[in-house]
């Protein structure tokens, strides 16, 4: 059924990129989205980790909030390299997602957001895992910091 629903997702996309809608290429679409997700299903890319279905409800206002930070720090980030206010710093940031799905959103949402890179994750027996972020500028570092992120990225994981 997974497979089903991942075909379903891979097509929708592929037509609303693709902008041609010839029977040829539609038919290319639909067998090449059949392949990737036959070929997904086989490797065990299917599964809850592989396809978070319990994801998908909350994801859409996640995104919005998403898109909005990323234009604030592209703002702020443009600002700061016309003033010439660079002061990158490195720091670490504590994660609280359960999953390696969650890890992983939260993770490239902090890379989607300008001024910030993670670098590298962390793991540690009595910490937890912790990711290594790299900040522009320390107004950038306060924010991954402050933890909102990480917030709504558990709503998203876990629907808290």
């Amino acid at each position: 059924m997974r497979a089903i629903l991942l075909f379903f997702i891979l097509f929708g996309m592929w037509l609303l990129m693709s902008g041609h809608y010839t029977p040829l290429i539609v038919t290319l679409g639909i067998v090449s989205c059949s392949l990737a997700a036959a070929m997904a299903h086989l490797m065990g890319g299917t599964d809850e980790e592989g396809l978070p279905t319990h994801m998908f409800a909350r994801l859409p206002s996640y995104l919005v909030w998403l898109c909005r930070e990323i234009i604030t720090a592209n703002i702020d980030t443009g600002r700061i390299i016309l003033t010439q206010d660079v002061k990158e710093e490195w720091f670490s940031v504590p994660t609280s997602q359960t999953s390696d799905a969650g890890l992983v959103t939260y993770a490239n949402s902090i890379t989607l957001t300008p001024g910030t890179v993670t670098v590298d994750v962390i793991y540690d027996k009595n910490e937890g895992t912790r990711f290594l972020v790299h900040a522009l500028h320390p107004d950038f570092g306060d924010e991954v910091r402050g933890g909102e992120m990480d917030r709504k990225v558990s709503i998203v994981e876990d629907g808290l």
